[in-house]
């Protein structure tokens, strides 16, 4: 029998400190078969990463493997020399890492990076490797190949970028495949195609792939087997659909229950399972389980015994004292949460957007070139109740951050109509936008880059209140401080702290506690989850809930992730290119969507054992805005009459639709 492709064994990495060794990854241990496919999931800081770099062997110092094993097809990869795991990694074992920007060089061309392994390995000759590189890049999706392999990475959007990585990665046919993140923070249907290709190439060359992730939906859709780590340990190792039906380890149950899930019916409760609290200090682990200190079902046993992993059901492992003795978790962690939903008011809209466009002139090429135009935000028109969640949903680039600059009027439209609680603002000068500052508040999606590195967050809180004229500096600001920091569930104490101590969560806490120092009346939220862990983002989602329930807030929630804008809003309005396909209360949309970009969307989101549509390319350039409906280039039941342009009619009570054909997608049972 061949051995299996990889097969670690007690593996322990650690980064050595001056205040001790950091044990990153502590005995984990899994095998990988060819053709195989296995997802490794937890939250920042579990060891997934490290595990991977360790596998490739591309650690150095202070980082050291200080224990196990790691074979990859029977051969010992500790004892490999370096010109020996040079011809190994690139060729036989690859890997796709999380940012693609990072993995490719921004000053050498698409086609010199995907053939310099190819050449470099000696598989193939100069003539061919170009001929493979053109054939990789059209077989990942990419449009028109021959010309397209010229360009420079910046030339291409994230998704095009993160298909190149793949190209790259599978230059040489490798046995192995080790994909670190590959669709973090792309679109749903980038991400869809994404996880099309790894499933398409697992299938054909019979690779072995190690996908390693965060979210649980991408894990089932595409691994049969899924390792959860927690604290550099493995604490669950299952059939993927096992470990999302039935999870066996408080943590793995916990993780599933913190996701929003696109294929369950919302109840009245909308808050999640979140864990309190944070990993432990890899400096100092605890003598017990590691996950004891924020577990719901701990015992006594789990404070003093370090448990290991063991079986628990046929081809099920666990580290838990409680399944081991045959404990079942609760199969179900949203019920008896509590938070009732906020309601609507049923009077004047608090925002009236009408006609609103907004266009960038670029620079021109030279001196008698045309100029050219972004048509980023084309004739949208919106309403926004008080105490209502509008989600916007769209792809990159269809115009959704542009939309919530307007609404804040960081941006001046165009042309168009934004009229706020009565008062038309798109017009409206600086001198007269300012009083509004204090009514209307955004929440970035980088909450890093939204704070000054250089304030405390004291001070960053400080700073708007005592602007308005809301608190007088002294024992005055320092108390509303601190009482803002305890609303979004951070200690007051912390107050002395610079943005870089805190973690991605924390941080987009502070972002939120910023907005609300001046109590707003409309929050916009920019993409304020989409680069969070699923545990983070269900403490976020659940924060936003409350702060709306006791503060009566108004939100404009941008994402895109549809389950998430499912779960947390009451309407959705769906972008393309700069308009509005459609706009419903949230369930009836996602129940049966009117517009096909409505239902392409929704087939996107990774659901295990659920087919989806296939949507080809990508949006068509903002430079050149298209005739007639301008889905019509992709969409998947176009016919003559769209060339067009379909006007965004009421086809049902408050369900609003730009399509000469609505409800046809989801009618014949390929949308939701």
């Amino acid at each position: 029998m061949k051995p299996p492709t990889l097969e670690v064994e007690g593996l322990r990495t650690v980064f050595l400190t001056d205040a001790g060794p950091v044990r990153a990854v502590d005995g984990v241990s899994f095998t990988v078969d060819a053709g195989e496919t296995l997802g490794i999931v937890g939250e920042s800081g579990s060891g997934k990463s490290v595990t991977a770099l360790s596998l490739m062997r591309l650690l150095e110092e202070p980082a050291r493997i200080v224990g196990g094993s790691m074979r990859f097809q029977g051969r010992d990869l500790l004892a490999m020399r370096p010109d020996e795991l040079r011809a190994l990694r690139g060729d036989r074992m690859a890997m796709v890492f999380q940012d693609p920007m990072t993995g490719l060089n921004p000053v050498i061309r698409i086609l010199r990076q995907l053939t310099e392994p190819m050449v470099g390995h000696g598989r193939f000759a100069p003539s061919e490797a170009r001929r493979r590189a053109i054939g990789l890049l059209g077989r990942m999706g990419i449009a028109s190949p021959e010309r397209n392999v010229s360009r420079f990475p910046h030339e291409f959007s994230g998704g095009m970028r993160q298909r190149v990585m793949l190209a790259m990665g599978f230059a040489n046919d490798p046995a192995l495949l080790i994909a670190d993140e590959p669709t973090t923070a792309l679109d749903v249907t980038i991400q869809a195609q994404i996880l099309d290709l790894l499933r398409q190439l697992n299938a054909e060359f019979g690779t072995a792939i190690l996908l390693i992730s965060h979210d649980l939906g991408v894990i089932g859709s595409v691994c049969r087997r899924v390792a959860v780590m927690y604290a550099g340990e493995v604490v669950e190792e299952a059939p993927t659909a096992a470990v999302l039906e039935d999870p066996r380890h408080p943590y793995a149950w916990a993780l599933v229950n913190a996701v929003p899930r696109i294929d369950q019916p919302l109840g009245e409760d909308r808050r999640l399972v979140s864990i309190e609290g944070a990993p432990p200090d890899a400096l100092a682990l605890p003598p017990g389980c590691r996950f004891a200190p924020r577990c719901p079902f701990k015992v006594e046993r789990c404070e003093r015994e370090h448990p290991p992993l063991a079986e628990v059901a046929p081809g099920r492992l666990a580290r838990c004292w409680v399944t081991q003795a045959g404990q079942l978790l609760p199969r179900t962690g949203g019920a008896g949460l509590g938070g009732a939903r906020a309601v609507p008011s049923a009077g004047a809209p608090l925002l009236t957007v009408r006609g609103l466009v907004k266009h960038f002139p670029l620079p021109r090429e030279s001196l008698f070139a045309p100029r050219r135009v972004v048509h980023a935000v084309n004739g949208i028109d919106l309403d926004l109740a008080r105490g209502e969640t509008l989600g916007i949903v769209g792809e990159s680039g269809c115009g959704k951050s542009t939309l919530a600059r307007l609404v804040t009027r960081i941006h001046a439209p165009t042309a168009g109509s934004i009229v706020f609680d009565g008062q038309e603002i798109a017009t409206a000068s600086a001198a007269a936008i300012r009083p509004l500052r204090r009514r209307m508040q955004m929440v970035f999606q980088d909450p890093y880059a939204s704070l000054n590195p250089r304030m405390t967050i004291g001070e960053t809180l400080a700073e708007p209140l005592v602007a308005h004229g809301l608190a007088q500096r002294g024992a005055e600001v320092r108390d509303r401080v601190s009482g803002l920091l305890a609303t979004v569930g951070l200690n007051p104490a912390w107050v002395s702290r610079f943005p870089h101590e805190f973690s991605g969560g924390q941080r987009q806490r502070i972002s939120i506690a910023r907005a609300l120092a001046l109590e707003p009346e409309l929050v916009v939220a920019d993409e304020p989850i989409s680069a969070l862990d699923v545990n983070i983002q269900a403490q976020i989602l659940n924060l936003m809930l409350d702060l709306q329930q006791r503060l009566g807030l108004t939100y404009l929630f941008i994402a895109h992730d549809l389950a998430v804008v499912r779960h947390l809003c009451d309407r959705v309005a769906v972008l393309y290119l700069g308009q509005v396909m459609e706009s419903a209360p949230a369930e009836a949309l996602f129940a049966r969507p009117l517009h096909p970009y409505t239902g392409v969307l929704i087939s996107a989101v990774p659901v295990p054992g659920r087919a989806r549509v296939v949507l080809e390319g990508e949006p068509p350039s903002t430079l050149i805005r298209p005739t007639g409906c301008p889905f019509r280039g992709r969409c998947p039941i176009a016919r003559p009459l769209c060339e067009t342009p379909p006007p965004l009619a009421e086809h049902a009570p408050g369900r609003w639709a730009a399509c000469h054909f609505p409800g046809e997608f989801a009618h014949a049972g390929l949308g939701a």
